[in-house]
């Protein structure tokens, strides 16, 4: 069963002479990630390779469950949700689920290359998937306010969005400098070595990769209400910013001379794995190339949100004109008359 799902040691073989050669890389393996050794990848790893998250499993199906709850909250009182809404956010908890139990999830415990991975598509991917999902605004039509003044989970949402906290955080420079400099950090710190050696560390990890990733996708292109928002030729100075250094970032990777968590994965001494270093360079060029769809599907969210953002502001000015008989067209009319007759 291990060996079809891509798991790679088999359990109660007898034991061979190659296999006993492999017993103590396989018993370091466990003892440092937790996790026996995957075997070599394949390529069709990425399907069949399988270690189920359950915490990770466990909160997707609940932030879907209660979303869908709410949407047909909605549909009982006969008001309409968008279906590309639900859809969106059903498939960004998949997607999120899979980088952190399929292959990613699997082989991201043991190799630098396959992490990144899993970090490009928790931290990138998935978030652009969940936050057209709009679940503040769809909670905020779906939970009922409280006539008595109390706190309910309504209330505490509103107060939540807009609390001073939320203002500071969804500066889109502060939410920028969240997503990478604490990426850099992360990584060329001890907490990239702990969190991969500790169960609670690689839940923190990916709870960050998350939450970071949601955050600086909302700030450019998220719908829900908060905090008031940039101009969208500061948001693309932002984007353009932030994914120079992540570039950056990678290209310092792709020509790294000394490995990362030199006591996690300089130990892990996988049989099938002479060059940990070379590995992690591919994890920088993955991390400089997998960057660039989402940088582009931002870029064209940003842009479309730049070009409702003038038909809004037409319409709201036609709308004006059409009521006051374009007063402020006629007023800046007579302004350059009198100047003309200054002159």
């Amino acid at each position: 069963m291990a060996a079809a799902m891509g798991l790679g040691v088999a359990v109660g073989r007898t034991p061979t002479p190659e296999t006993a050669q492999e017993a103590p890389a396989n018993a370091i393996v466990y003892d440092l990630s937790g996790y026996p050794d995957p075997g070599p990848p394949s390529s069709t790893s990425w399907l069949t390779s399988w270690q189920v998250d359950w915490l990770w499993l466990t909160v997707s199906v609940i932030a879907v469950f209660v979303y869908v709850r709410w949407v047909l909250r909605l549909r009982a009182r006969g008001d309409h949700w968008p279906v590309l809404r639900t859809i969106s956010w059903v498939l960004g908890w998949a997607v999120f689920f899979y980088f952190t139990s399929a292959g990613p999830g699997v082989y991201g415990k043991v190799l630098f290359s396959w992490h990144m991975v899993e970090h490009m598509g928790v931290a990138m991917i998935a978030p652009l998937l969940m936050v057209p999902g709009a679940p503040i605004t769809l909670a905020l039509r779906a939970l009922p306010a409280r006539r008595d003044k109390t706190l309910g989970p309504r209330e505490l949402i509103l107060a939540s969005v807009h609390s001073p906290y939320l203002r500071v955080l969804a500066n889109p420079a502060v939410a920028a400098s969240l997503f990478f400099f604490s990426l850099a950090i992360f990584y060329y710190s001890p907490l990239f070595e702990l969190a991969m050696s500790t169960h609670t560390g690689h839940v923190l990890m990916m709870a960050h990769f998350v939450m970071s990733g949601y955050l600086f996708v909302w700030v450019l292109i998220g719908i829900d209400p908060g905090p008031k928002r940039w101009p969208p030729i500061a948001l693309f100075v932002v984007l353009l910013a932030t994914i120079s250094f992540h570039a950056f970032f990678g290209v310092i990777l792709t020509q790294s001379t000394e490995l990362l968590a030199p006591d996690y994965f300089g130990r892990l001494n996988l049989p099938w794995m002479t060059d940990p270093l070379a590995d992690q360079r591919t994890g920088g060029a993955i991390a400089w190339g997998v960057g660039e769809a989402p940088t582009l599907v931002l870029a064209i969210g940003v842009a479309w949100q730049w070009m409702r953002s003038d038909a809004r502001e037409s319409t709201r000015r036609d709308r004006r004109a059409d009521r006051d008989g374009d007063a402020e067209l006629e007023a800046y009319n007579r302004h350059l008359a009198e100047l003309s007759r200054d002159d």
